[in-house]
């Protein structure tokens, strides 16, 4: 039964990194991995079969008698299904605050901070606000944000696809050190493995230094000499709202003020999250966007409208691999040294064991996973890191793992949401990137990389 469960995650698994070829949705295979995941633990826990082990290292089974095993199986699972629902909620609230922000065409405010026909300073202008709007709400968005404002900037596609490829960059660089500003550091943070300040402290410099190298050396190319054809004659007062720059800075404003709540209170962050969201839902139902605004026109600039825009396809993406990631953390494999004594451990446990093993450099096993961010999608490589390691929080394992994680995918057009956003958006060609782009996004990674390892030993 074991070898059933694992065979199921990694036939799962490997259907979501070929989901192209094989063209189904991600979603239906994490779903159906989730469930049967735990179904199978599920049979042979009651059958006696096998052992489970909660999150305090305690193992569980059927000689401990029905009523008991039971008992125990069931809070293990609430325990996952409530570590992964403070995720999903999370992302809920922070996908509608986005949606509000450009449902009031927010976002088009922006156009204002992009007035120039230098294309090494229009280069620069779009990298900086990549960088630092991933780190306030999310690198997928961001990248879709500045791409959309590229075209109405750029009229030829050749010049702007490089301009496109070099945002995912600096938005995979820029979220690696927010709390909210990836999907992984999300998950970290909330999981209690790193702190906001602890991201902020060891990851900037990193960050900064991922997105600062490819644009160094990019503004040598010849691709970026000269000048650009952008038109400033713009259409402003068509495009904006009377809502646009209120609604932006507040959402902007409410997103920010989740870690800042979670420090003063040291609630969970989707409570926060909450309160942001219903603020900026609150302000959204009584602002008017437009000169004759009436009561039939409200629905359209309105927090239901925006629910009804996220994406759930992926917040049901994250809830069956998070879940599945959970079954395999649960299953107990096989005996682990622990301080001296032989002890039961579950597979991702397990595993960790053997990589250290085999691999006794921790910083060469999470630059390789960063490497394996390009090809296999970040969110379960991280989900099964937290399973597998056992630190403290704030530990420099946990932040060299945000950052690998959230960067490392920029290598491949296909390693992370903001390149498979771009890269549909403006038709980039798989092996066009691999040419022209791998190489900046690989000096980047590295650079940020063993600036990390740097910062950590000097610090000790």
């Amino acid at each position: 039964m074991t070898a059933a469960i694992i065979l199921c995650f990694i036939i799962g698994y490997l259907t979501i990194v070929f989901e192209h070829p094989l063209k189904l949705d991600k979603t239906v295979p994490a779903l159906l991995m989730g469930a049967l995941c735990w179904g199978l633990l599920a049979v042979g826990y009651f059958n006696g079969w096998l052992s489970i082990i909660d999150t305090h290292e305690t193992v569980y089974n059927m000689s401990l008698g029905f009523e008991k095993a039971e008992e125990s199986f069931s809070n293990t699972l609430l325990h996952h299904i409530g570590k992964v629902s403070e995720i999903l909620i999370f992302l809920i609230g922070a996908m509608t605050i986005v949606e509000i922000i450009d449902l009031h065409r927010g976002f088009d405010v922006l156009k204002g901070y992009v007035n120039t026909k230098s294309k090494i300073r229009l280069l620069w202008i779009t990298g900086i606000l990549g960088f630092f709007l991933s780190a306030i709400i999310d690198n997928l968005t961001t990248t879709i944000v500045l791409i959309t404002l590229l075209r109405k900037l750029i009229e030829n596609r050749e010049e702007r696809i490089w301009y496109a490829s070099l945002i995912i960059i600096a938005a995979n660089a820029g979220g690696a050190w927010s709390p909210i500003g990836d999907v992984t550091t999300t998950m970290l943070w909330i999981g209690n493995k790193v702190s906001a300040l602890g991201l902020m402290e060891y990851l900037v410099i990193p960050s900064i230094l991922c997105f600062g190298i490819p644009y160094a050396i990019s503004s040598f190319l010849p691709v970026f000499k000269g000048n650009v054809t952008v038109s400033l004659q713009t259409d402003e007062k068509k495009q904006k709202l009377l809502s646009s720059s209120l609604m932006l800075y507040l959402g902007l404003g409410a997103i920010i003020f989740v870690p800042v709540f979670k420090s003063l209170t040291h609630l969970p962050p989707y409570l926060g999250m909450m309160l942001s969201l219903g603020i900026v839902w609150f302000v959204s139902e009584f602002v008017h966007p437009e000169e004759d605004f009436d009561d039939e026109r409200r629905v359209m600039y309105s927090g239901r409208h925006a629910l009804s825009r996220i994406e759930i396809t992926s917040i049901l993406f994250f809830l069956g691999i998070l879940m599945a990631v959970a079954a395999l953390e649960t299953l107990v494999f096989g005996m682990i040294t622990h301080e001296g004594q032989q002890m039961q451990a579950g597979t991702l446990r397990y595993m960790a064991e053997q990589l250290d093993k085999g691999i006794p450099n921790e910083n060469i096993v999470i630059i390789l996973l960063g490497f394996s961010s390009a090809v296999i999608d970040n969110v379960p490589l991280v989900a099964a890191a937290m399973g597998m390691y056992n630190m403290p929080i704030d530990h420099h394992l946990w932040h060299f793992i945000a950052y690998s994680a959230g960067t490392g995918g920029s290598m491949l057009v296909i390693g992370s949401a903001a390149g498979v956003a771009a890269m549909g958006m403006e038709r980039i060609n798989f092996i066009w990137y691999l040419k022209k782009i791998a190489w900046l996004a690989m000096a980047g990674f590295l650079g940020g990389a063993i600036a990390f390892i740097l910062i950590t030993n000097a610090t000790g």
